[in-house]
């Protein structure tokens, strides 16, 4: 919305601000910041009368979650996803068809994850959306948006996948770039979504990793920076740093209520959209496997689930003490507070390390 006053920039010099795309960044970011602490503590008072008892905790978890977090409201996630939303239509080029298919992904993840959480709410118990039913729902969205991207560039390079710290390669991947980005999208959803375990936990590394992207974007979406750091060029993608802008906005907004002790959950609302968003915008920048740097640590959670599950059916025996990953370090006696933070120190590396993928070819 306030792009469209860039028009007037010769009339009303002070306007040409708008043309700026680290101004309208800056602005999105605050604007998400100011949404979620003005309207966050009506949300959770609502929350917690109308869902009682509050997101369920599992029972095999560890004892003391069922002591201190019980009673804690969930959804949290909507917070986020309102501020996030309105931030980008008042900040964003709204003509530029990327930011309609983030948003996109980001508004159909939120919509499964929000029928999620409202499933398991309702029902006071764990079981929600089921797990297939829900992964082609997931599916269908990242192949829809996928596709969309791949009609915007110009063939191959629209369907072709790049590579870190690798100058002027890039493989071609077809029609199987919509099946690879499409997995991609739903495997970020799901990665944020199991990481999302302890208070504050996953949403630092979501911010992190939105930082990133947001450079990434302004840098891919810039042919002169795009030319001098031999990175794939990709017009239209910079304006994908005004919603990352506004994710770290959300992002700190809800922190300053998730924070140990959390007033309220993010849910499947938050992390399954939030992971999808970045997710999105990895397969848009064509830095994919830069997200798997960046976002590491969703990687080591979803992975740890993974060995779990096959090392019990396949030997009897688990690796881990419990699955996901912080929940084995838990179990070891580590306190919440260290988990999350050092977890968060392990973030911000692996984010300077995708970062170095920019320069080191």
């Amino acid at each position: 919305m306030f792009y469209f006053l860039q028009q007037f920039g010769d009339q009303f010099a002070a306007l040409n601000v708008f043309r700026y795309l680290t101004f309208r960044t800056g602005g999105a970011t605050i604007t998400a910041l100011f949404i979620v602490f003005i309207f966050g503590p009506q949300v959770i008072s609502h929350l917690k009368v109308r869902q009682g008892h509050g997101q369920p905790i599992r029972e095999d978890g560890p004892q003391s979650h069922l002591i201190t977090k019980k009673g804690t409201p969930t959804m949290g996630g909507l917070m986020i996803l309102v501020s996030v939303i309105v931030s980008t239509l008042l900040w964003a080029n709204l003509s530029n068809p990327y930011v309609w298919i983030v948003l996109g992904v980001t508004v159909g993840f939120g919509a499964i994850g929000f029928y999620d959480d409202y499933l398991k709410v309702s029902k006071a118990t764990n079981s929600g959306f089921g797990g297939r039913q829900r992964l082609v729902l997931e599916s269908v969205i990242a192949a829809i948006a996928c596709y969309a991207v791949s009609q915007l560039g110009e063939a191959p390079f629209a369907t072709s996948l790049a590579f870190p710290f690798i100058k002027d390669f890039a493989v071609d991947l077809g029609i199987f770039f919509v099946v690879f980005g499409g997995f991609i999208i739903v495997a970020a959803g799901n990665s944020v979504n199991l990481t999302d375990g302890l208070d504050g936990l996953a949403i630092v590394p979501v911010m992190i990793a939105a930082g990133s992207f947001g450079l990434i974007a302004y840098l891919v979406g810039n042919e002169v920076f795009s030319n001098y750091l031999l990175i794939n060029f990709v017009p239209g993608t910079g304006e994908l740093a005004v919603l990352c802008g506004a994710l770290i906005g959300a992002g700190l907004g809800f922190l300053w209520f998730n924070a140990p002790p959390a007033s309220i959950f993010m849910g499947d609302t938050g992390s399954l959209a939030l992971g999808g968003m970045l997710g999105a915008i990895a397969v848009a920048t064509k830095h994919e496997i830069v997200l798997a740097i960046i976002g590491g640590l969703f990687v080591l959670e979803t992975v740890s689930v993974i060995v779990q599950v096959i090392s019990f059916k396949t030997t009897g025996k688990r690796i881990f003490k419990m699955a996901p990953i912080h929940h084995h370090f838990e179990h070891l006696g580590w306190t919440e507070s260290q988990i999350v933070i050092r977890f968060w120190i392990i973030s911000f590396v692996l984010a300077m390390i995708g970062l170095s993928s920019l320069k080191l070819r």
